[in-house]
């Protein structure tokens, strides 16, 4: 059965939506190469920009750049897989059922190195191709965290300090299978599924004329459409944060290893930062901030942030997808403060 998913892709494109995913990070880029044009060489905007909003800027523009090339090889790698690979290619690597199938799949984040922003479309294209719900959402919630440019950027901004990088990893991979063994018990697995989809499985799609070139080069504009309005808006965030909040209330926060953990949970949820990118985020904040929010906010953050909540739900019912992130943001919390107390 051909995938949703791969019909989604196959379906006729919206030319002017496409145009606009290619044209914007274009514009974003241009925006802040002026910017820093300005910061280098010195020369006075037309406007009066305070010093805060300059700091800002800087830092806003120090974030989008040094995650970057992650999120663009992300996005490489993502048309890859989604366009390039056999359609029966993943389900031949899989074990037949129980719990090494979930295990299994929680690896294949390493073989398919797509943020979240990826992983929603591929988790249902795998359903559509016969896997049960409950081992999608094994994949859908580790693949995030144990694909190899999320991994690369977590080692590039944190190294072995801490052990962020494996708590993020381990806690990733242990999180992911516990999900999908509790979903697993359901014994109507179709009744986790939306309706709607749940019929789209059951029924035969049409198949794409277009080249595989042609289906890249959209599939990469859609793809980037996506994934850089959240960078962009992240490092805005970032150097919001840095100017627009007071130094002692950051270390009020990050200094109680209770508050600290939520904090940075509520972060995470809000400004679905791609996993890609999203350790280059908080490294301004990981001084402040005890290690056990810092993990919290690495893990929670590429699972059910509200962008992934979105996506979720055209795939999973609405109560399916409130159990997961239930699930979820409580294992996560009892770990971070977990970490902070242990420490």
């Amino acid at each position: 059965m051909t995938s949703v998913f791969s019909a989604h892709v196959t379906s006729p494109s919206h030319s002017p939506g496409i145009r606009w995913a290619i044209r914007a990070p274009i514009i974003v880029a241009a925006v802040f190469l002026s910017v820093l044009v300005r910061a280098v060489t010195g020369e006075e905007s037309p406007f009066e920009i305070g010093r805060a909003l300059q700091d800002g800027t800087t830092f806003a523009l120090g974030v989008f750049i040094e995650s970057l090339p992650f999120v663009i090889l992300g996005i490489l790698l993502s048309v890859v897989v989604q366009v390039w690979l056999p359609p029966r290619f993943l389900m031949r690597l899989l074990p037949r059922g129980g719990v090494m199938r979930r295990v299994v799949l929680s690896m294949l984040g390493i073989l398919l190195p797509v943020c979240e922003c990826g992983n929603v479309p591929l988790a249902r294209g795998l359903v559509a191709r016969g896997l049960s719900p409950a081992d999608s959402m094994t994949f859908l919630l580790a693949a995030p965290i144990l694909n190899p440019i999320t991994i690369l950027a977590t080692f590039q901004v944190f190294g072995w300090d801490g052990g962020i990088l494996i708590a993020r990893v381990l806690a990733g991979f242990v999180i992911a299978n516990l999900v999908g063994s509790i979903f697993s018990l359901r014994q109507r697995q179709d009744l986790l599924l939306t309706k709607k989809f749940a019929a789209s499985c059951s029924r035969s799609h049409s198949v794409d004329s277009r080249s595989r070139t042609t289906q890249s080069f959209v599939m990469f504009a859609k793809e980037t459409s996506a994934v850089m309005p959240a960078l962009l808006i992240g490092s805005l965030i970032a150097g919001f944060i840095q100017v627009a909040v007071e130094r002692k209330v950051l270390l009020a926060l990050g200094a109680d290893p209770i508050l600290s953990v939520f904090t940075l949970m509520i972060l995470a949820v809000v400004i679905s930062m791609c996993s890609n990118a999203d350790a280059f985020f908080i490294l301004s904040l990981g001084s402040l901030f005890s290690p056990g929010a810092v993990i919290a906010f690495l893990v929670l953050g590429p699972m059910v942030d509200i962008k992934m909540i979105a996506l979720m739900r055209t795939t999973y019912t609405t109560k399916t997808v409130a159990q997961l992130v239930a699930i979820v943001v409580l294992c996560v919390a009892v770990l971070g403060l977990w970490v902070n107390y242990a420490s």
